[in-house]
């Protein structure tokens, strides 16, 4: 049950609210003066609020503050007019979601409790599937099954981390994923991109400010440190802060105690902190851009994750886990993908890693039809892979054929099986198969094809699409030998042309043969 609390001054509204209320799986709590909220929000844990600007400062108390420290997952709408709609804004600077504009109407904010209702579900599914496809999603190699190892010891204790690695490898989910396995799992992760940060404002981003500090300080503002207190700091690009930040940094790793701008007294807290960067940071000691003793502080444990193009058997789960992730931002149901696409994507070499795996995935699904991902649905970049060259794929149409398409590929001669061996690229030395996961809906999984010997990129012609003499005969050879299952002697029966015109047919279309039987 999602617990709902609307604070707002006017109490007609607030009763109309409490009477005609319908979102189903959520509980209303309603409030109209300032003495019943306080004991209202102690007593009950709130996960969406909608709260009118009046409310904000209680007896010189932040609520924003005070509600995001109870509940770190709590999305807060600010109820505004045009007299006050600047407490609104400042709001959120403190952490509000958005603010509303007085009059709301009931419709409005029941249907934005619906789709903050349908956010933190998929939330929660994401999380759970990303959980349940931990070391699929990681890559089954030598050097992850290390690193994982690593992470199952160091996860459980308070030791800091440093990941390194390139832009993109997937270095937050690593993190998230050492958060999950720890003790302070049910407390809040807080990443913070220490590279997206003005330099003029990092200290009171990270520590927090005191009233008055600087020009537009209006209110006690507490930091990202203490919105991390009981749980996970995750410093991205580290190497990116200043070696004035970096002493504040080290003096907390020594002590646990942050100062907030302005003010004198220190506060302890409760924060492991797991830093990463896809800086050299040893480059960057001896070139006198990051302190030796932050380094060593840092450094307790040291996992390098590696890029993407090291860790290819991983890529046909990660398809499956963003097609998934994707499946609600996109309002599309995948549950194919054709094989020249799969073969592309599985040949690509991903400079941009993970990050550039997802935009790629999420390229295609927007332009999928038919909830099947073609090889024009990629980008013309990652099409290049598979139109190297055009190989016959046997034909699958049911359960029954993946299963017998599944035994290794029969070839004509030793040179043939080499050609195969250096064109796919299959890193586990065995077929990869995409099997059925758990997740959102029953139809998550994709079908089993094998990139490594059923690639095609000949989809049916458009109805308006003219195609020249030569592609029509190109497309019925390789339709006869996909029917066929590459099986010369048949397909020669089926065309009604000797072995030798077949041969020579093969030649000028250019189409070649992974194998097949005579």
């Amino acid at each position: 049950m999602m617990n709902i609390l609307i604070a707002d001054f006017d109490r007609k509204f607030v009763e109309e609210l409490q009477r005609n209320w319908s979102v189903a799986g959520t509980n209303l709590l309603v409030c109209s003066d300032d003495k019943t909220l306080m004991p209202l929000i102690k007593k009950t844990s709130i996960d969406l609020a909608f709260i009118e600007v009046p409310f904000l400062m209680l007896d010189n108390m932040d609520l924003i503050s005070y509600l995001k420290e109870r509940q770190p997952g709590i999305e807060i709408f600010v109820l505004c007019d045009d007299r006050n709609w600047q407490g609104a804004a400042s709001a959120i600077t403190r952490g509000a979601s958005s603010f509303l504009k007085k009059p709301v109407t009931l419709s409005l904010l029941e249907s934005t409790t619906s789709k903050i209702q349908a956010q933190q579900q998929n939330k929660s599914n994401t999380q759970l599937m990303e959980s349940q496809v931990l070391d699929s999603l990681l890559g089954d190699t030598p050097e992850m099954r290390k690193i994982l190892k690593t992470v199952y010891k160091v996860a459980p204790t308070n030791s800091t981390l440093l990941i390194t690695g390139e832009s993109g490898s997937g270095k937050e989910f690593l993190a998230n994923v050492v958060h999950r396995y720890s003790k302070r799992a049910n407390e809040p992760f807080v990443p913070v991109n220490c590279g997206a940060i003005p330099e003029n404002l990092v200290e009171s981003e990270l520590f927090g400010s005191k009233k008055g500090s600087y020009t537009g300080s209006t209110a006690d503002k507490k930091g990202l440190f203490e919105s991390a207190n009981g749980g996970t700091l995750f410093l991205d690009e580290v190497g990116e802060l200043s070696l004035a930040t970096q002493v504040k940094l080290l003096r907390f790793l020594q002590s646990h105690e942050i100062r907030r701008v302005g003010e004198t007294e220190a506060r302890y807290l409760d924060i492991r902190i797991i830093a990463a960067t896809n800086r050299n940071l040893q480059q960057a000691m001896h070139e006198g851009r990051f302190r030796e003793d932050l380094y060593y502080r840092l450094n307790t444990f040291h996992l390098q994750l590696p890029p993407l193009r090291d860790r290819k058997p991983v890529i046909p789960n990660l398809i499956r886990y963003f097609i998934l992730k994707n499946k609600e931002a996109q309002g599309k149901e995948i549950h194919d993908i054709e094989p020249a696409a799969l073969y592309a994507l599985t040949k690509y070499p991903y400079p941009g890693n993970i990050r550039e795996l997802e935009n790629i995935m999420e390229h295609a699904i927007v332009l999928s039809e038919g909830g099947i991902i073609k090889l024009e649905d990629l980008p013309e970049y990652v099409q290049v892979e598979a139109r190297e060259k055009t190989v016959a794929i046997p034909h699958i149409k049911d359960a029954a054929s993946l299963k017998e398409s599944a035994s290794e590929p029969v070839f004509d001669n030793a040179e043939d099986a080499e050609e195969n061996e250096k064109s796919v690229e299959n890193p586990l030395g065995k077929p990869i198969h995409f099997e059925p996961i758990s997740g959102k809906t029953d139809r998550a999984g994709l079908l089993t094809h094998n990139p490594t010997k059923f690639i095609t990129h000949n989809p049916a012609p458009e109805e308006e699409e003219i195609l020249s003499l030569d592609e029509m005969e190109r497309r019925h050879i390789l339709h006869a030998l996909s029917i066929c299952k590459g099986n010369k002697t048949e397909v020669c029966k089926k065309l009604g042309i000797s072995r030798a015109t077949l041969w020579r047919k093969l030649k000028e279309l250019k189409i070649e043969m992974d194998g097949g039987e005579d």
